[in-house]
């Protein structure tokens, strides 16, 4: 049964964090209205429902997680900027499973007696999510760095999210972070060279999971109608499809030295990332983006470079309202530019449906 994940036993001289920096990009712990998830009716697909659980319960990678010999080594070699950006990179990805975990913990808990299958798929999701966190957690140990992920739980901000906004991001989430370990795990096949840590062995079966995941997630929304085959379902689909690849887009920018120490250029791996997840969102929204619209990407970069002006105004000197002011326009810049990237009209995936899939 999944409780807790355990707490990692800290090396001599390793620093343990019990709070994150918190900024607009930090993942998020969320909590839903766990009364409507309960009442959710699956009956249209029961059946694939079903055939996952019984996937998922197989556990195909339960001994893939482990750690191997190439794992006993010192790191020092790993300094200055790509050690703090390997370091953050691991921080983010922990902290954005353990919460996962936990959004998916809680939900097999509360409808446990009341909507038993999406309760054990839950339940056996979460499963997952702490066995991702907790390998992440000590890869960041090797680094003289830990998370204190209990502590962590009661130190964070939960943001509430109605139940089809949760299944519309964690989808997306899911995923696009099977796009970002796939597309990193067949770069560092060809250019071993890059390869500087052996977490990126285990990307293969990672990225499994995460397609597992997304794809219970996509027999969610279809198994609800409202969510796709309504005027306000396909205004939520495209909103949420544009927020996941602008908080992509952004991030990785941020990241763009993780992604030089891989040997990948930031801005042409997140166009890959958001035209592979584009593509296969077809398959559950009922629209996807024109991510071929000669401003789609132009006005994605644009803001993730705003997003770095503002990252160094909020580092630098200088009292908070001045530091304020000088963001306001930046802010505004994305706003506008995400604004109008909403404004392009979609891809009709429902109407494409039967060439999609």
């Amino acid at each position: 049964m999944v409780t807790a994940l355990p707490k990692p036993a800290p090396q001599s001289g390793s620093q343990v964090k019990t709070a994150i920096e918190e900024n607009l990009l930090s993942p998020r712990f969320y909590i839903t209205d766990f009364e409507k998830a309960a009442d959710l009716d699956l009956s249209l697909e029961a059946e694939g429902i079903q055939a996952m659980i019984e996937e998922m319960r197989a556990d195909y990678n339960r001994h893939h997680f482990i750690r191997d010999d190439s794992f006993n080594q010192v790191w020092d070699h790993i300094e200055g900027e790509e050690r703090k950006a390997f370091i953050d990179y691991l921080e983010r990805s922990c902290v954005s499973e353990f919460s996962g975990f936990l959004l998916f913990k809680e939900l097999s808990r509360r409808l446990k007696e009341r909507n038993a299958p999406l309760a054990e798929i839950f339940h056996l999701m979460a499963r997952d999510e702490a066995r991702h966190a907790g390998f992440l957690n000590k890869c960041m140990q090797d680094f003289g760095i830990s998370l204190d992920l209990a502590k962590l739980t009661k130190n964070r901000t939960y943001t509430f999210f109605p139940v089809e906004w949760i299944i519309y991001a964690v989808y997306l989430s899911e995923k696009i972070g099977y796009w970002r370990y796939i597309l990193i795990f067949r770069h560092l096949e060809k250019h071993p060279e890059h390869k500087f840590y052996p977490l990126f062995n285990y990307f293969e079966s990672w990225c499994q999971d995460e397609n597992r995941h997304g794809d219970i997630f996509k027999a969610l929304i279809r198994s609800q109608p409202h969510m796709w085959d309504t005027w306000k379902g396909r205004l939520w689909s495209r909103f949420f499809l544009l927020s996941v690849f602008a908080t992509h887009s952004l991030t990785v920018h941020e990241r763009a030295k993780f992604y030089e120490m891989l040997g990948l250029d930031a801005t042409e791996f997140d166009t890959q990332v958001v035209r592979k997840t584009n593509e296969t969102a077809a398959r559950a929204f009922p629209v996807s983006l024109n991510v071929d619209h000669p401003q789609f990407f132009p006005r994605l970069e644009r803001s993730a470079a705003r997003n770095l002006k503002i990252k160094h105004i909020s580092e630098g000197a200088g009292p908070n309202w001045l530091k304020s002011l000088r963001k306001l326009p930046l802010v505004m810049g994305i706003v506008g530019d995400l604004l109008r990237l909403y404004l392009i009209k979609p891809v009709d995936a429902e109407g494409l449906r039967g060439t999609v899939l």
